[in-house]
């Protein structure tokens, strides 16, 4: 039970970034991302991802724009704002620096 509380934590923690990173490569459909985060490995529910685009929207991270869909109704599709950027430039760093502790720490564990 400890290590699945803290798997969740680790999955929640760079859950955000990695959504920043797939908006990054370009503009995109909600569906779309959960189907990147599928295909990371990274298992999330339309419940889980509405309210962080919200809240990354509302961070000045992302915008978005509604486009006419031929299968629907408009479809939001999402983009990273210069901000966003600068601020994913800056998780890319803290990943990396993260990588490097971990990969550290666990050196000569039997």
């Amino acid at each position: 039970m400890v290590a699945e509380n803290t798997q969740t934590q680790m999955r929640k923690g760079i859950l955000e970034y990695c959504i920043l990173s797939i908006i990054s490569r370009g503009e995109i459909y909600a569906s779309d991302i959960i189907g990147e985060l599928k295909k990371a490995q990274l298992l999330v529910v339309e419940g889980t991802l509405y309210p962080l685009l919200t809240r990354l929207k509302n961070n000045g991270l992302l915008s978005y724009n509604w486009q006419e869909s031929s299968s629907g109704p408009p479809r939001k599709y999402y983009q990273i704002t210069e901000e966003g950027r600068e601020v994913l430039f800056k998780l890319d760093v803290t990943w990396k620096e993260l990588v490097f502790a971990v990969e550290t720490s666990l050196q000569g564990r039997n």
